[in-house]
Protein backbone atom coordinates (compact mmCIF):
# COMPACT_ATOMS: atom_id res chain seq x y z
CA UNK A 1 0.00 0.00 0.00
CA UNK A 2 2.71 2.42 0.93
CA UNK A 3 4.05 1.47 -2.37
CA UNK A 4 1.84 2.12 -4.76
CA UNK A 5 1.05 5.69 -2.62
CA UNK A 6 4.94 6.44 -2.79
CA UNK A 7 4.34 5.35 -6.72
CA UNK A 8 0.84 7.93 -6.79
CA UNK A 9 2.86 10.94 -5.35
CA UNK A 10 5.87 10.30 -7.79
CA UNK A 11 3.70 10.33 -10.95
CA UNK A 12 1.48 13.78 -9.73
CA UNK A 13 4.55 15.37 -9.36
CA UNK A 14 6.27 14.36 -12.63
CA UNK A 15 2.97 15.23 -13.98
CA UNK A 16 3.22 18.93 -12.78
CA UNK A 17 6.67 19.23 -14.26
CA UNK A 18 5.99 18.73 -17.87
CA UNK A 19 2.17 20.18 -18.40
CA UNK A 20 2.42 23.06 -16.39
CA UNK A 21 2.28 26.11 -18.08
CA UNK A 22 5.05 28.57 -17.18
CA UNK A 23 4.68 31.83 -15.70
CA UNK A 24 7.30 33.23 -16.85
CA UNK A 25 7.26 33.35 -20.62
CA UNK A 26 10.60 33.92 -21.73
CA UNK A 27 11.98 30.41 -20.12
CA UNK A 28 11.08 26.78 -21.67
CA UNK A 29 7.96 25.48 -20.79
CA UNK A 30 4.97 23.06 -21.74
CA UNK A 31 1.35 24.40 -23.61
CA UNK A 32 -0.82 21.83 -22.60
CA UNK A 33 -3.46 23.20 -25.48
CA UNK A 34 -1.11 22.47 -27.55
CA UNK A 35 -0.33 18.82 -27.88
CA UNK A 36 1.08 19.24 -31.62
CA UNK A 37 3.98 21.38 -30.20
CA UNK A 38 4.88 18.97 -27.27
CA UNK A 39 6.16 15.81 -29.53
CA UNK A 40 7.49 16.95 -32.87
CA UNK A 41 7.56 13.51 -33.96
CA UNK A 42 4.07 13.73 -34.65
CA UNK A 43 5.16 16.25 -37.53
CA UNK A 44 5.94 14.69 -40.74
CA UNK A 45 8.07 16.15 -43.01
CA UNK A 46 8.87 14.33 -46.65
CA UNK A 47 12.75 14.61 -46.59
CA UNK A 48 12.29 12.92 -42.62
CA UNK A 49 9.96 9.64 -43.49
CA UNK A 50 13.00 7.53 -44.51
CA UNK A 51 14.92 10.03 -42.17
CA UNK A 52 17.76 8.04 -39.35
CA UNK A 53 16.47 9.81 -35.90
CA UNK A 54 14.42 8.47 -33.15
CA UNK A 55 12.36 10.09 -30.86
CA UNK A 56 13.64 11.21 -27.81
CA UNK A 57 11.78 12.15 -24.59
CA UNK A 58 13.25 15.40 -22.94
CA UNK A 59 13.35 14.90 -18.86
CA UNK A 60 13.83 17.11 -15.66
CA UNK A 61 16.94 19.58 -16.10
CA UNK A 62 17.38 18.56 -19.95
CA UNK A 63 17.71 20.78 -22.79
CA UNK A 64 19.90 20.90 -26.41
CA UNK A 65 23.18 21.72 -25.09
CA UNK A 66 23.14 19.29 -22.06
CA UNK A 67 22.16 16.63 -24.65
CA UNK A 68 24.19 17.21 -27.56
CA UNK A 69 27.09 19.90 -26.67
CA UNK A 70 28.05 21.60 -29.63
CA UNK A 71 25.28 19.67 -32.02
CA UNK A 72 22.56 21.40 -30.61
CA UNK A 73 22.31 23.72 -33.20
CA UNK A 74 22.31 20.46 -35.85
CA UNK A 75 19.10 19.22 -33.75
CA UNK A 76 17.58 22.13 -32.83
CA UNK A 77 17.45 23.01 -37.09
CA UNK A 78 16.71 19.12 -37.83
CA UNK A 79 13.48 19.50 -35.42
CA UNK A 80 12.73 23.30 -36.87
CA UNK A 81 13.01 24.25 -33.66
CA UNK A 82 14.54 27.02 -30.90
CA UNK A 83 15.81 26.73 -27.61
CA UNK A 84 12.83 28.42 -26.14
CA UNK A 85 10.16 25.64 -27.20
CA UNK A 86 12.23 22.65 -25.76
CA UNK A 87 11.62 21.86 -22.63
CA UNK A 88 11.12 19.09 -20.30
CA UNK A 89 7.87 16.33 -21.45
CA UNK A 90 8.48 16.86 -24.87
CA UNK A 91 9.76 14.53 -27.68
CA UNK A 92 11.88 15.77 -30.15
CA UNK A 93 13.38 14.08 -32.88
CA UNK A 94 17.16 12.60 -32.56
CA UNK A 95 19.34 11.97 -35.38
CA UNK A 96 21.36 8.95 -35.12
CA UNK A 97 23.73 10.07 -37.65
CA UNK A 98 24.53 13.72 -36.52
CA UNK A 99 27.42 13.72 -39.19
CA UNK A 100 24.61 13.29 -41.90
CA UNK A 101 22.74 15.42 -39.80
CA UNK A 102 25.18 18.41 -40.09
CA UNK A 103 24.62 18.20 -43.61
CA UNK A 104 21.71 18.49 -43.82
CA UNK A 105 18.61 20.27 -46.25
CA UNK A 106 15.40 19.09 -47.95
CA UNK A 107 16.27 21.78 -50.43
CA UNK A 108 17.77 20.91 -53.84
CA UNK A 109 21.73 21.89 -54.46
CA UNK A 110 20.14 23.00 -57.69
CA UNK A 111 16.81 24.64 -58.78
CA UNK A 112 16.31 25.22 -62.40
CA UNK A 113 13.41 28.22 -62.38
CA UNK A 114 16.12 30.15 -60.61
CA UNK A 115 18.90 29.74 -62.56
CA UNK A 116 17.75 32.98 -64.39
CA UNK A 117 17.90 34.77 -61.33
CA UNK A 118 20.93 36.28 -59.41
CA UNK A 119 19.02 35.96 -56.18
CA UNK A 120 15.98 33.76 -55.94
CA UNK A 121 14.26 32.60 -52.51
CA UNK A 122 12.62 29.15 -52.20
CA UNK A 123 10.21 28.39 -49.22
CA UNK A 124 8.81 25.00 -49.06
CA UNK A 125 5.79 24.90 -47.06
CA UNK A 126 5.52 20.84 -46.40
CA UNK A 127 9.04 20.93 -45.24
CA UNK A 128 8.74 24.09 -43.14
CA UNK A 129 12.31 25.79 -44.70
CA UNK A 130 13.99 27.91 -47.27
CA UNK A 131 16.59 27.75 -50.07
CA UNK A 132 18.55 31.23 -51.08
CA UNK A 133 19.66 29.91 -54.62
CA UNK A 134 21.70 32.14 -57.02
CA UNK A 135 21.83 31.39 -60.43
CA UNK A 136 19.80 28.74 -59.59
CA UNK A 137 22.43 27.02 -57.16
CA UNK A 138 21.82 26.62 -53.76
CA UNK A 139 23.82 28.97 -51.83
CA UNK A 140 22.32 28.44 -48.35
CA UNK A 141 19.04 27.24 -46.53
CA UNK A 142 17.45 27.25 -42.84
CA UNK A 143 14.23 26.10 -41.18
CA UNK A 144 11.08 28.26 -41.32
CA UNK A 145 7.93 28.46 -39.27
CA UNK A 146 4.88 29.05 -42.28
CA UNK A 147 1.75 29.72 -41.36
CA UNK A 148 -0.85 27.42 -39.21
CA UNK A 149 -4.11 25.62 -40.32
CA UNK A 150 -6.61 28.69 -40.84
CA UNK A 151 -4.10 31.20 -41.11
CA UNK A 152 -1.68 29.45 -44.30
CA UNK A 153 0.79 31.07 -46.25
CA UNK A 154 -0.19 32.25 -49.71
CA UNK A 155 1.57 29.73 -52.25
CA UNK A 156 2.61 31.21 -55.76
CA UNK A 157 5.15 33.45 -57.29
CA UNK A 158 5.75 36.77 -55.87
CA UNK A 159 8.73 39.43 -55.29
CA UNK A 160 10.52 41.42 -52.81
CA UNK A 161 9.06 44.67 -52.13
CA UNK A 162 10.59 46.28 -49.47
CA UNK A 163 12.52 45.89 -46.32
CA UNK A 164 12.15 47.23 -42.56
CA UNK A 165 15.10 46.18 -40.60
CA UNK A 166 12.63 47.24 -37.45
CA UNK A 167 9.67 46.23 -37.85
CA UNK A 168 6.56 45.00 -36.09
CA UNK A 169 2.90 43.68 -36.53
CA UNK A 170 0.53 45.90 -36.43
CA UNK A 171 -2.11 43.49 -35.70
CA UNK A 172 -0.69 40.70 -33.29
CA UNK A 173 1.01 41.04 -29.93
CA UNK A 174 3.69 38.88 -27.86
CA UNK A 175 2.55 36.57 -25.40
CA UNK A 176 2.79 38.85 -22.43
CA UNK A 177 0.73 41.51 -24.35
CA UNK A 178 2.81 43.93 -23.33
CA UNK A 179 4.48 45.18 -27.17
CA UNK A 180 3.58 44.05 -30.84
CA UNK A 181 5.00 41.54 -32.00
CA UNK A 182 8.68 41.84 -33.39
CA UNK A 183 9.49 41.17 -37.07
CA UNK A 184 12.85 42.14 -37.00
CA UNK A 185 14.99 42.04 -40.41
CA UNK A 186 11.32 41.72 -42.11
CA UNK A 187 11.70 41.40 -46.16
CA UNK A 188 8.20 41.67 -47.67
CA UNK A 189 6.91 39.63 -51.05
CA UNK A 190 3.06 39.79 -50.88
CA UNK A 191 0.13 42.06 -50.52
CA UNK A 192 -3.22 40.46 -51.19
CA UNK A 193 -6.69 41.77 -51.72
CA UNK A 194 -7.47 42.64 -48.62
CA UNK A 195 -3.89 44.70 -47.90
CA UNK A 196 -2.30 42.25 -45.29
CA UNK A 197 1.14 42.33 -45.84
CA UNK A 198 2.91 39.37 -45.81
CA UNK A 199 6.84 39.44 -44.57
CA UNK A 200 10.13 36.84 -44.01
CA UNK A 201 11.30 38.16 -40.76
CA UNK A 202 12.73 36.83 -37.53
CA UNK A 203 10.12 34.87 -35.20
CA UNK A 204 9.89 32.12 -32.75
CA UNK A 205 10.30 28.47 -34.43
CA UNK A 206 8.58 25.88 -32.37
CA UNK A 207 8.69 22.95 -34.56
CA UNK A 208 6.11 23.19 -36.61
CA UNK A 209 3.65 25.74 -38.95
CA UNK A 210 3.10 28.53 -36.49
CA UNK A 211 2.53 31.72 -37.80
CA UNK A 212 -0.65 33.96 -39.50
CA UNK A 213 0.59 33.73 -42.82
CA UNK A 214 4.17 35.26 -42.71
CA UNK A 215 7.27 33.15 -42.77
CA UNK A 216 9.24 33.08 -39.93
CA UNK A 217 13.28 32.70 -39.22
CA UNK A 218 15.60 32.09 -36.53
CA UNK A 219 17.02 35.22 -34.66
CA UNK A 220 17.97 34.43 -30.65
CA UNK A 221 19.08 38.29 -30.71
CA UNK A 222 15.42 38.84 -30.89
CA UNK A 223 14.25 36.88 -27.88
CA UNK A 224 16.84 37.69 -25.91
CA UNK A 225 15.74 41.11 -26.25
CA UNK A 226 11.86 40.09 -25.90
CA UNK A 227 12.34 37.51 -23.86
CA UNK A 228 15.67 37.56 -21.97
CA UNK A 229 16.50 34.19 -23.78
CA UNK A 230 18.66 32.89 -24.58
CA UNK A 231 21.46 34.25 -22.71
CA UNK A 232 23.97 34.17 -25.55
CA UNK A 233 22.13 34.17 -29.38
CA UNK A 234 23.72 31.93 -31.83
CA UNK A 235 21.18 31.16 -34.11
CA UNK A 236 20.76 34.38 -36.32
CA UNK A 237 19.14 33.31 -39.52
CA UNK A 238 16.93 36.45 -40.31
CA UNK A 239 19.99 38.26 -40.64
CA UNK A 240 21.72 36.49 -42.61
CA UNK A 241 18.25 36.45 -45.30
CA UNK A 242 17.81 39.64 -44.60
CA UNK A 243 21.54 40.81 -45.45
CA UNK A 244 21.90 38.56 -48.23
CA UNK A 245 18.65 39.71 -50.00
CA UNK A 246 18.15 43.22 -49.43
CA UNK A 247 21.14 44.82 -47.33
CA UNK A 248 23.24 47.60 -47.74
CA UNK A 249 25.52 45.83 -50.56
CA UNK A 250 22.57 45.63 -52.72
CA UNK A 251 20.38 48.41 -52.28
CA UNK A 252 21.41 51.71 -50.14
CA UNK A 253 22.20 52.47 -46.78
CA UNK A 254 19.58 50.76 -43.99
CA UNK A 255 18.33 53.66 -41.66
CA UNK A 256 16.02 51.01 -40.05
CA UNK A 257 12.81 52.26 -42.08
CA UNK A 258 10.69 50.54 -43.61
CA UNK A 259 11.59 51.32 -47.49
CA UNK A 260 10.13 49.91 -50.56
CA UNK A 261 12.55 47.96 -53.07
CA UNK A 262 12.84 47.48 -56.68
CA UNK A 263 13.66 44.62 -58.69
CA UNK A 264 13.45 42.62 -55.63
CA UNK A 265 14.43 38.69 -55.32
CA UNK A 266 11.89 36.51 -56.51
CA UNK A 267 10.17 34.49 -53.97
CA UNK A 268 8.47 31.49 -54.70
CA UNK A 269 6.33 29.38 -52.12
CA UNK A 270 5.12 25.91 -52.55
CA UNK A 271 3.45 22.97 -50.91
CA UNK A 272 1.05 22.36 -47.96
CA UNK A 273 1.37 22.49 -44.04
CA UNK A 274 3.00 19.02 -43.01
CA UNK A 275 0.61 16.37 -42.09
CA UNK A 276 0.53 16.03 -38.19
CA UNK A 277 0.26 12.28 -37.37
CA UNK A 278 -2.86 11.18 -34.79
CA UNK A 279 -0.51 9.38 -32.73
CA UNK A 280 3.13 10.01 -31.36
CA UNK A 281 6.15 7.80 -33.13
CA UNK A 282 6.98 4.68 -31.48
CA UNK A 283 10.16 3.16 -31.91
CA UNK A 284 11.23 -0.43 -30.25
CA UNK A 285 14.61 -0.54 -28.52
CA UNK A 286 18.01 -0.58 -30.81
CA UNK A 287 15.41 0.01 -33.96
CA UNK A 288 15.83 3.11 -36.12
CA UNK A 289 14.35 5.11 -39.06
CA UNK A 290 15.82 4.41 -42.43
CA UNK A 291 18.92 6.25 -43.74
CA UNK A 292 17.94 10.11 -44.27
CA UNK A 293 18.06 11.59 -47.57
CA UNK A 294 21.54 13.77 -48.01
CA UNK A 295 21.62 17.47 -48.66
CA UNK A 296 23.78 20.09 -48.63
CA UNK A 297 24.84 22.30 -44.77
CA UNK A 298 22.51 24.58 -44.07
Amino acid sequence: MHLILARLIALTLFSAIVVNSPLVVSEPGANPRDPAREDLTRVEYPSLVQGAWTPRFILPQETLESLYGDDWVTVARFNRVDRRHVYPGMTIKEPLDMAAAREYTPMPEFYEPASGHEKYILINITEQWLGAYESGRLKFSMPAATGKKGTETPTGIFRVSARHLNHSSSLYQTDAGDEQYPMDNAIRFHIDENAVAYWIHARDLPGRPASHGCVGLFDETMQNRVYGFPDEPVLLDSEKLYEWAVGEEEYEDDVGEQEELEDGPVVEIIGANPPYLPFPVKALPGQARRQMTPGRKP
